[in-house]
């Protein structure tokens, strides 16, 4: 976050100070990191090559191997005290053929050559087997060949590499600092790192070998008396960064630590909302997950032509919408990408060996686009795959997966003080908390962490209680004030679900703090029926 907000009372009013920003400015330094050893002396080539021959052999017009090893570690701590700790390695194999237009696909944790035939020959069994039960004929769109290429991404510090003590010390003097102020009566804490190393071949002659590193941290300060329950908790976002991301570096834990304590309390004293209509200040903490949900899963191409339909529904925003749709004001421009640096979805090449690019989605308030794989490009008939195509493990195919979707800051647009000083009657909302969506992505309401009530351009305090609703071309209608790049935080989540099998895949949204008209406010509580 690039500013954050500290009151002094004075004269029963709020006085407006902006701290150190939180979001370090910093110059990244040159980076040497390579795919680790221990992967790369696996036997990748032949048995990806092994897997290929065989499945080539018994008439598949189309081979792909991934073999895959993703640890996952997790560190929890409860009032400063170890809770949960968990470190997990998914490792293992997985082929996909095309037989006569026909999927097939099997998958092993045992990786070696006789394993890579005996799944290229399950999978053109599969595929036969299942042929006369197809709705439709399978292809791919083409993508150039990329043989023997490696990608390794953005980060310093392996989190692997750091001790188990170190991290937990990390925490638990976060929590600490937390615990020792009269405001917060308990803490919670969580980290999750990950590390993914994934080799990925075709019969086309396409030969990738990655390596990616994520981190997520959450501190929570909780408030337990007379008033009930009222939560707050840190707004630092995941990132494609490594263990660099808990030090003060990046962005400073320390200093958000620090003003949490007051800002709960102010929270728990603070008025509960009046419903009614306001201008909103949404901050990008909490703006990632409108984004993601509004945009990210509606443009969706599997989803907008139904595809998807049996898990979070389908789209509004269907094809025939393309170019023709006004999804919101002509300030509205939003990307996809699988390149950002330190993003959640960036990558070198996809799972299905597409190159990393950039697109628009939405131009000038208008949709323009959509996020595809090399299947559903076909199916659409397009010339090529946006590279969205991924699957979380070994044993499941890839499919379309969410790339970082982005909405751009204006080049020319305000400050974040110069947003606030154009509210006149408004909220501020930073943090992400609870939601809901309907099934065509239209329909929507969600809370946040903080709310900063907004009087004639100052913030005079907080309010609780507050959720905003509208219908996603409304809300992006109203629009009418971008923040410019001082204000632009890269978001996301770890967890975002699909398909089914169910997938869990890591992506990112990028937003500049925003102004939006005049959006319905809803108190939860009333709403509650409490």
């Amino acid at each position: 976050m690039r500013f954050q907000a500290a009151r002094t009372r004075c004269e029963s009013t709020y006085k407006y100070v902006l701290l150190a920003d939180l979001e370090v400015e910093r110059t990244e330094k040159p980076l040497s990191n390579n795919i680790d050893a221990d992967f790369l002396t696996l036997p990748l080539t032949s048995v990806s090559d092994a897997a290929i021959s065989t499945g080539t052999s018994l008439g598949a017009s189309h081979v792909d191997v991934r073999i895959e090893r993703t640890r996952t570690g997790l560190l929890a701590l409860r009032d400063a005290k170890p809770e949960t700790q968990s470190d997990e390695t998914n490792f293992g194999i997985g082929v996909r053929v095309i037989v006569n237009g026909a999927w097939g696909f099997a998958s092993s944790p045992d990786v070696s050559v006789d394993s890579a035939r005996k799944l290229a020959s399950t999978a053109v069994a599969m595929a036969k087997t299942s042929k006369p039960l197809s709705t439709e004929e399978i292809s791919l769109v083409p993508e150039p060949v990329y043989a023997n290429k490696s990608w390794v991404s953005a980060y310093e510090i392996d989190p692997f590499s750091v001790s188990d003590a170190e991290k937990k010390d990390r925490l638990a003097s976060l929590s600490s600092k937390l615990l020792a102020s009269s405001s917060v009566n308990h803490t919670s804490a969580h980290t999750m790192y990950v590390k993914e190393q994934k080799h990925y071949a075709d019969s086309a002659g396409t030969s990738t070998t990655q390596q990616r590193v994520r981190v997520q941290t959450q501190i929570e300060a909780i408030s337990i008396g007379a008033h009930g329950f009222e939560s707050m908790r840190t707004l630092a976002q995941p990132a494609g960064y490594g263990w660099e991301w808990m030090e003060n570096t990046i962005w400073n834990w320390d200093a958000e630590i620090d003003q949490l304590p007051t800002l709960l309390a102010e929270k728990v004293a603070a008025p509960s909302v009046e419903p009614g209509r306001y201008d909103l200040l949404i901050h990008p903490s909490n703006l990632w997950l409108t984004i993601h949900e509004s945009i990210g899963h509606a443009t969706e191409l599997d989803r907008a032509i139904g595809y998807e339909a049996n898990y979070a529904g389908t789209s509004f925003a269907t094809p025939d919408k393309l170019g023709n749709l006004k999804y919101g004001s002509a300030l509205m421009n939003v990307t996809g990408d699988r390149n950002t640096e330190h993003g959640l979805s960036t990558v070198g090449w996809d799972d299905e060996g597409v190159a990393a690019q950039r697109w628009d989605i939405v131009k000038d308030g208008v949709l323009v686009g959509y996020q595809l794989d090399r299947r559903i490009a076909a199916r659409v008939n397009r010339d090529r795959s946006n590279g969205c195509a991924f699957a979380d493990s070994p044993a499941h195919v890839p499919i379309q997966r969410m790339p970082n979707v982005s909405l751009q800051p204006n080049p020319s647009g305000p400050t974040l003080e110069k947003l606030i000083e154009s509210v006149e009657d408004g909220i501020y909302i930073l943090g992400d908390k609870s939601w809901s969506i309907d099934m065509q992505r239209y329909n929507f309401q969600f809370t946040g962490q903080q709310f900063h009530r907004i009087k004639n351009g100052k913030i005079v305090g907080q309010l609780k209680d507050v959720a905003y609703q509208a219908t996603t071309t409304d809300f992006w209608g109203a629009m009418k004030t971008v923040g410019g790049p001082s204000t632009y935080v890269l978001g996301g989540a770890f967890n975002c679900g699909k398909a089914q099998p169910g997938q869990v895949a890591a992506v990112s949204h990028g937003c500049p703090a925003a102004v939006f008209d005049k959006i319905n406010v809803l108190n939860t509580v009333a709403e509650a029926g409490k």
